[in-house]
């Protein structure tokens, strides 16, 4: 978590940029390898501190010399290696063998046509979008439909991995208002739609316990599943740099009736 965070045209200032990858060039899954949850990067100023229960701390610079390896990530074909050191460390740490790598340049990877970008839009190593965007009352009421389930525990925010989060009283912002924003100021910071998010099953994995249970998914499969997929928080795109600052008032620009 971060007090406030330079927007980019790719997204905030250092986010999504490092990746953990196989051998092959895969990105690394948390289905089958859970243990990744339990990695904490923290960013410094030339790089990441790399944190794990049971192994010493690693500071890794970014590898702006660092050789280029293939990687089986969607319009990037390759990423800067980030040396031997933090290949064993990562690989201690997840348990199998795999790589660090990083982005250099978020240029070189544009948004995907199909999931709301229109080609010139430049991307991290996000799935499709720069920002993904949740608000606090649709958790609300999404843990409300958990309650009268089987598995009745609340489900967190940081299940779903957002960059942004919106917190307001639900008796001011309706749950999954959010569906609807076509362009929003956060802050001064404008942002315009791409796409409502799909879930897929990492979230149903606990990222401190590494229990692997059924919901959220179940919930969302009840009351929000459309297109054979269920849905959570919406991906958003800046259209100007500016800074973002916990606190910052969230106004709706344009909205669908």
């Amino acid at each position: 978590d971060v007090d406030r965070a330079t927007v980019d045209a790719w997204g905030l200032e250092g986010d999504r940029r490092w990746a953990v990858v196989g051998p092959p060039g895969t990105k690394i899954d948390a289905l089958a390898h859970d243990r990744i949850l339990g990695v904490r990067a923290l960013p410094t100023a030339d790089g990441l501190l790399l944190r794990a229960d049971g192994l010493p701390d690693l500071a890794v610079r970014r590898p702006v010399d660092g050789s280029e390896v293939p990687v089986g990530v969607s319009r990037q074909q390759t990423l800067r290696y980030a040396g031997a050191d933090a290949e064993a460390w990562i690989s201690k740490a997840v348990g199998t063998q795999a790589r660090l790598v990083w982005q250099e340049d978020p240029t070189s990877r544009p948004m995907s046509l199909s999931h709301g970008g229109t080609g010139v839009e430049p991307l991290t190593l996000a799935d499709t979008a720069p920002i993904l965007l949740t608000t606090t009352p649709s958790l609300d009421q999404l843990n409300a439909w958990i309650a009268e389930g089987p598995e009745p525990a609340p489900v967190p925010m940081d299940r779903f991995r957002p960059n942004v989060v919106v917190e307001a009283d639900p008796a001011e912002l309706a749950a999954f208002a959010e569906d609807g924003w076509r362009t929003v100021m956060l802050g001064e910071v404008p942002f315009r739609f791409a796409e409502i998010c799909d879930r897929c099953a990492i979230t149903m994995i606990d990222p401190v316990t590494r229990e692997h249970r059924k919901e959220p998914i179940r919930t969302l499969s009840r009351h929000r599943r459309w297109d054979g997929l269920t849905w959570f928080g919406v991906r958003m795109v800046p259209t100007a740099l500016g800074t973002l600052r916990v606190g910052d008032p969230v106004r709706v620009t344009r909205a669908l009736p």
